[in-house]
C-alpha cells in the first residue's frame, strides 16, 4: 500500500511516521491545507493507494475569531480530498472530533447521534465530515478526543511543565472523556485504511477514545502519580475556568461500531501514558 499522509509534525502524523516510515508525509510547505486544490494536486502527483488526513486547524479558541479560515482547512480541504479519493476509488481516512456534538448529558455519543457543535471549531469539523460523506467512495471518519503524546502541545506536557514550578493546581472536574494516545489513533488509521481497500462496505463514521472515561482532574492526577510529581489537584467546575470557545462537558464516546467493523478496541490510556512519559524521560 502506497500511503499518503497530510500532516507531518502533528501528534498523530508523528506516530504514523513511526508505524509507517515508508509512507509519504506532506507538511505545510508541501501541502497547504488553506489551498484545497493544491492538496488535490498532491494526491494526483503521488498517486497513492490510500490517503490519511492527519492535519487540521486545531486551535479551538482561536477558531472563534477566525472561523472562515478554519472552515477552509477543516471543511473545504477534507471535502476536496475526499472527492479526489472517491474518483480514484482509494480509501480516505479522516480524523475528526467529539466537538461535533453539543457535549451535554452523560451518555456516550454514538456515531448516529444528532450533531450540534457548541463552538466554531466543532462547526468547521462538522463541515468537513458532511463533505466527506457526500463525496462517497471508500472513507472513514474517525472521531476522537483528548489526544496526547510526547509530541506537540497537549494536556500531558502542559501538566508536566506546570508541575516543575507548582505544587498545587486547580483542574476542571466536570468535563468527562477518554484520553486517547496518538500512537493508538495512528495504529487505528492504518488498520482502517487497510480494511477499506478490500471491504469498501465498512465506509462510515466511527468513534475512538481511550478507556476508561475520566475527568481532566482525574487524568491530571494520573499523570502526576505516574511521573512521581507531588502536586495537589483540586477539582473545579468548568464555570470557574472560562475559555473563548465552549468546551463539552460530555466527551464520552461509544466505540462499539469501530470494534465491530475493524476489530479495534478502546486503548488503555494509562498504558499509553506510561509510554509517553517514558518517551519524555518523565516516568517515575
Amino acid at each position: 500500500m502506497t500511503l499518503l499522509v497530510f500532516g507531518k509534525t502533528g501528534q498523530v502524523a508523528t506516530e504514523l511516521a513511526r508505524l509507517a516510515p515508508d509512507a509519504i508525509f506532506l507538511g505545510r510547505d508541501q501541502a497547504d491545507l488553506s489551498d484545497p486544490q493544491a492538496c488535490v494536486q498532491a494526491i494526483r502527483a503521488h498517486a497513492p493507494s490510500a490517503v490519511i488526513n492527519a492535519a487540521a486547524w486545531t486551535a479551538v479558541d482561536k477558531a472563534e475569531d477566525h472561523e472562515a479560515e478554519a472552515l477552509v482547512i477543516n471543511g473545504d480541504t477534507p471535502t476536496a480530498l475526499a472527492v479526489e479519493c472517491a474518483a480514484r476509488d482509494i480509501p480516505f481516512v479522516h480524523i475528526s472530533t467529539d466537538y461535533v456534538f453539543a457535549g451535554d448529558g452523560t451518555t456516550p455519543w454514538t456515531p448516529e447521534d444528532v450533531v450540534n457543535p457548541a463552538n466554531a471549531y466543532g462547526r468547521t469539523k462538522l463541515a468537513g465530515e458532511d463533505g466527506i460523506r457526500a463525496a462517497g467512495g471508500r472513507f472513514a471518519i474517525l472521531r476522537t478526543s483528548w489526544v496526547f503524546s510526547a509530541h506537540g502541545a497537549n494536556f500531558v506536557k502542559t501538566m508536566l511543565r506546570l508541575s516543575e514550578t507548582r505544587d498545587a493546581l486547580s483542574i476542571v472536574g466536570d468535563q468527562i472523556g477518554g484520553p486517547t494516545p496518538a500512537a493508538d489513533i495512528a495504529g487505528a488509521c492504518l488498520r482502517i485504511a487497510e480494511v477499506l481497500q478490500n471491504r469498501p462496505e465498512t465506509s462510515g463514521t466511527y468513534h475512538f477514545s481511550g478507556a476508561p472515561d475520566v475527568s481532566w482532574a482525574d487524568f491530571a492526577q494520573a499523570i502526576f502519580d505516574q511521573a512521581g510529581r507531588s502536586v495537589t489537584v483540586t477539582e473545579i467546575p468548568t464555570a470557574q475556568y472560562p475559555t473563548p470557545a465552549a468546551r463539552p462537558l460530555n466527551s464520552r464516546m461509544d466505540c462499539g461500531a469501530l470494534h465491530a467493523a475493524f476489530d479495534i478496541e478502546r486503548p488503555d490510556w494509562a498504558r499509553g501514558l506510561r509510554a509517553v512519559l517514558t518517551d519524555l524521560g518523565a516516568l517515575k
